[in-house]
């Protein structure tokens, strides 16, 4: 699957309204990037699909209930076959990806993950789940997490994480809501990371932990990956 050169072709494997899978789609129609969305997967059909069809994106319905793993494996690399398809992005993805496709996609599969890892992760940990997690914990810090995907829910090698203080009196709701505008700046800056390190066919270094008000831009200028910052988190 090596690649000399881009742009690298990119599907999506979503579940529920795709708010980052959105987030990704603007950030490559914003300007001319190593990589382009050509496929969104879905086990049935949910928000993103509407997203998709307005960007133009193919998509692809990937029934599991009630189905063999092996043949919901088989099923997704002949659509990623299709597609020609370089890289995998999770966004909101409830479902667990086959070994076939981990092993298929090593190193070129990424998730995105709203808490800090490897504290607040593992099976059942999604959505609310883990803002409440959070909430109750003593945890001081709130944040997102990029990684790798591997056979083990949210145990595979972090990418990158971005941190922000928490208030003590925050509610599940109110971190949830503010880890999702981290989300939303992390994802696609994530990837553009992680393409370029393809390019180069070098392996890419983690993404330093920085605190996303005060220091996101200057971590961008210096890792050489711009994204344009539009919202303040309070």
């Amino acid at each position: 699957m090596t690649k000399a050169r881009g742009p690298f072709r990119a599907a999506v494997l979503a579940s529920g309204g795709g708010s980052n899978f959105q987030s990704l789609i603007n950030h490559v129609a914003s300007g001319d990037r190593t990589w382009s969305i050509n496929l969104l997967v879905m086990n049935r059909e949910q928000g993103a699909a509407r997203r998709a069809r307005s960007a133009g994106v193919p998509i692809h319905i990937i029934p599991t209930k009630g189905r063999e793993v092996s043949e919901i494996a088989q099923e997704t690399l002949r659509v990623l076959d299709d597609h020609a398809i370089d890289i995998v992005l999770l966004a909101g993805y409830l479902r667990c990806v086959p070994s076939e496709v981990t092993s298929r996609f090593s190193g070129r599969i990424l998730n995105i993950h709203p808490a800090l890892l490897p504290e607040f992760g593992g099976q059942g940990m999604y959505g609310m789940n883990v803002h409440r997690a959070v909430a109750e914990s003593e945890s001081t810090m709130i944040g997102a997490t990029i990684h790798f995907v591997s056979e083990l829910y949210d145990e595979g090698a972090i990418l990158g994480q971005w941190r922000m203080s928490r208030r003590p009196e925050d509610s599940a709701e109110e971190i949830a809501a503010k880890v999702l505008k981290i989300e939303h700046r992390l994802y696609p800056a994530a990837v553009d990371h992680l393409c370029d390190a393809l390019l180069a066919d070098t392996t890419p270094e983690r993404m330093v932990d920085v605190d996303v008000k005060d220091s996101f831009e200057e971590h961008h200028r210096k890792s050489s990956t711009s994204i344009e910052l539009t919202e303040e988190i309070q």
